[in-house]
C-alpha cells in the first residue's frame, strides 16, 4: 500500500493529463502495464513515482502473484522500458480502448410487445446518467403494483441518488432484504448496467416464471444502480477514469472521495489514505469529520445540514431495523472476484463464514456455465486486497447482514474499466445465472 500512497497520490499523476478541445482528458497512446512490483517495494516506488502512471488496480498477491495495474502516458514509455521490470502489456493503448467502449446511445425507448419494459437494446451500449433515470422510472411504471422509485439521498453536487424497490406477494417492505449497489466507483460503467439488467430480469420474469416470482415472494429489493452520480457524470463529460465522487474541502485544490473507503466502521486501517490528491482510496482525516459541514461526510452524500441518519447509509439501517438484511451486494470492476467478509483485516473471520464460502463459490460456479467466464471467491483481504471502511463490512457487522458482499465483474485486465459495450448483455446474463443460485440458496 505503500507503493501506491505515494506513486499513485502524487501530484504529476494529475497534472499532465492532456485535454481535447472540449476539456476531455485524452488517453491517446496510453499503454496499460501489469507490473510485477518485486520484493523490494521502495525501490519500485522509487523507480515509477516519476512516470506520471495512473493507478488502475492492483492485486496483493494472496491467490495470483502480487502485481499492479498502471497506465503509462506515452511520454514516459521509453523511462519505463528502461527499468526493465517485470511486466505484461494488457493494452497497448488505452485511448483507442476507450474509443471502442462505443459513443453514448439515445434511449432506446419501451418493448411495447414486452409490457411495457425497457427494451432489451438497453444492454447494448452505455447512455448518459439521465437515460439511467428514464430507464428506471419505466421499468418501475411495469411493474407498478409491486415496486416503487426510492430516494436514498442526495450527493455532493445535489443530485438525487435514485434506486427502485421491488417486492412481491407479501406487500411492500414484508420481507426481509436484498440490497445492491452499483457505479460506487464512477469509472465501473458496467457495474450500474449490470444492476439494471438483474432489475430487469426480476421484473419481466415475475409473472412468469414461478422461479422468479419466489425471489421477490420471499425479499424485498433495494436497487440503486448509480450510488455515485456526482463522478459518473465526470467520466462522461471530462475523464472516463475518474474513480471518486466530486466533493470539494476547505484547505486543499484536490477534488473527490472515495466512497467506498468512507462507511464508519474500521475506517482507519490499511487500504485507505488521507492523502487529498489521491486516485483512489481517499478517506477523510479525523479532524475534519470533526468539523460541522464534516459531521455529514459519508460516500457520496450532500455536506450541507444534513445529518448522517438523513441520507444514504440510513436506507441500511432502516433496512436492518425493519425486516433485516439478507444479502448485500456491492457491484464493481474490474476482476472477475466474489468477495465476502472481510476487507479491514485479513485475520478476521466472519461467524457464518463456512456458508459464504458454499454460497461464493457456488455462484462464481453459476456465473461460469453461460461463457466460461471464471470467478475466484474468498474473502477481500486475504484474496484481494485490504480495504478499510468498506460498505460490505459495515453492512455485515453494523447492520447485521447475513452476507454483506463485493462483487468486481469483467474483465481480468484486458479491457479493465473501459469493456466495450458487445459484453455488457453477457455480464448481465451470467450474473443473472449467479444471482438465480444464491437467491435459491441463501
Amino acid at each position: 500500500m505503500k507503493f501506491l500512497r505515494s506513486l499513485l497520490l502524487a501530484a504529476p499523476l494529475t497534472a499532465a493529463l492532456r485535454l481535447d478541445r472540449r476539456g476531455k482528458v485524452v488517453y491517446d497512446g496510453y499503454k496499460v502495464f501489469r507490473v510485477a512490483a518485486g520484493s523490494d517495494v521502495t525501490a519500485f516506488e522509487a523507480q515509477l513515482e516519476s512516470l506520471e502512471a495512473i493507478d488502475l488496480t492492483h492485486n496483493h498477491g494472496h491467490v495470483d502473484e502480487e502485481h499492479f495495474d498502471v497506465a503509462i502516458p506515452p511520454e514516459s514509455l521509453s523511462a519505463f522500458d528502461a527499468l526493465n521490470l517485470t511486466s505484461q502489456v494488457l493494452s497497448d493503448d488505452l485511448g483507442v480502448d476507450i474509443a471502442v467502449e462505443g459513443d453514448l446511445a439515445e434511449y432506446p425507448g419501451l418493448d411495447l410487445s414486452a409490457a411495457a419494459l425497457p427494451s432489451l437494446s438497453w444492454f447494448s451500449a452505455y447512455h448518459a446518467y439521465a437515460d439511467h433515470l428514464t430507464f428506471l422510472k419505466d421499468i418501475q411504471s411495469s411493474f407498478s403494483s409491486n415496486s416503487e422509485l426510492i430516494t436514498a439521498g442526495t450527493s455532493f453536487e445535489k443530485r438525487a441518488i435514485q434506486g427502485i424497490h421491488l417486492w412481491g406477494s407479501g406487500g411492500k417492505g414484508s420481507k426481509p432484504a436484498v440490497y445492491f449497489h452499483g457505479n460506487v466507483h464512477a469509472r465501473e460503467w458496467i457495474s450500474s448496467k449490470v444492476v439494471e439488467y438483474l432489475t430487469y430480469q426480476l421484473v419481466a420474469n415475475y409473472n412468469n416464471d414461478t422461479t422468479v416470482k419466489s425471489f421477490l415472494d420471499k425479499y424485498d429489493f433495494y436497487i440503486l444502480p448509480i450510488v455515485n452520480p456526482d463522478g459518473f457524470i465526470y467520466t462522461q463529460t471530462t475523464n472516463r477514469l475518474w474513480r471518486k465522487n466530486r466533493q470539494t474541502r476547505s484547505g486543499t485544490t484536490a477534488v473527490g472521495t472515495d466512497v467506498n473507503r468512507n462507511w464508519p466502521y474500521k475506517w482507519d486501517g490499511e487500504g485507505s489514505s488521507t492523502t487529498p490528491g489521491s486516485v483512489t482510496v481517499v478517506r477523510l482525516p479525523v479532524t475534519l469529520l470533526k468539523t460541522p459541514e464534516s459531521e455529514v461526510i459519508l460516500p457520496c452524500f450532500s455536506i450541507n445540514s444534513m445529518k448522517l441518519a438523513d441520507i444514504f447509509i440510513a436506507l441500511g439501517d432502516q433496512l436492518a431495523a425493519s425486516k433485516g438484511i439478507k444479502l448485500y451486494i456491492d457491484w464493481h470492476s474490474y476482476g472477475q472476484y466474489i468477495l465476502t467478509p472481510y476487507g479491514y483485516s485479513c485475520s478476521a473471520v466472519a461467524a457464518n463464514q463456512a456458508k459464504q464460502n458454499t454460497l461464493s463459490r457456488g455462484t462464481a460456479s453459476a456465473i461460469a456455465k453461460p461463457y466460461g467466464t471464471r470467478f475466484t471467491a474468498g474473502p477481500t483481504c486475504s484474496t484481494l486486497y485490504a480495504t478499510a471502511g468498506g460498505s460490505n463490512d459495515y453492512v455485515t457487522d453494523v447492520n447485521k447482514a447475513e452476507l454483506g458482499w463485493a462483487i468486481e465483474l469483467r474483465d481480468t485486465g484486458s479491457n479493465g474499466f473501459t469493456l466495450p459495450a458487445n459484453q455488457i448483455l453477457a455480464s448481465g446474463t451470467e450474473a443473472w445465472e449467479g444471482m438465480k443460485y444464491l437467491f435459491a440458496n441463501m
